[in-house]
């Protein structure tokens, strides 16, 4: 019997030359790790700092947008690193990865957190300026801050438990 496609893909990235140096390097792998983990630390620190001045807990005295000026080009700095590590660590085990439950929900976490600031920047963050200096942001940017919190924990988690599937 034939296999899926999308399996298929992943087995020839598993098995092409990067891959196999990636995995069978004694330390390759483990200092891509380290480095996704701190681009992960970075990226999600910054995203934080925001989340939790929308919803009111940190920095109340400090407009919304000024925080986002100082921390975005961390930000995506941190995005940046992340993308291209995680994509070498997937590159060592596409494979393993595909069937792989943690991986699986992994990747819809980072679809949704994806899918949380194109909602938020396009709704309610439009009208900034008229609440970016109150100590409470509306309900609306606290609960997208809320489930932008709460939905990279669960990527942070489903990340930690893919070597453990």
């Amino acid at each position: 019997m034939a296999m899926p496609l999308l399996q298929h893909i992943c087995q020839v990235i598993y098995d092409s030359q990067i891959g196999t140096s990636i995995r069978e390097s004694e330390y390759l792998f483990s200092i891509i790790e380290s480095v996704h983990v701190l681009a992960i630390a970075l990226l999600v620190g910054t995203i934080a700092i925001l989340d939790l001045r929308m919803l009111g807990v940190v920095l109340r005295d400090v407009s919304v947008t000024r925080i986002a000026r100082a921390v975005f080009p961390l930000t995506w700095s941190g995005f940046g690193v992340m993308f291209v590590s995680g994509l070498l660590l997937f590159w060592a085990e596409a494979a393993k990865n595909y069937t792989n439950p943690a991986f699986r929900i992994k990747l819809v976490l980072l679809a949704l957190v994806g899918l949380n600031p194109l909602i938020f920047h396009t709704t309610v963050y439009r009208r900034v300026q008229e609440w970016e200096t109150a100590r409470f942001s509306p309900w609306r940017a606290r609960a997208a801050a809320f489930a932008s919190l709460t939905l990279w924990c669960g990527i942070i988690v489903a990340g930690r438990a893919i070597a453990y599937f």
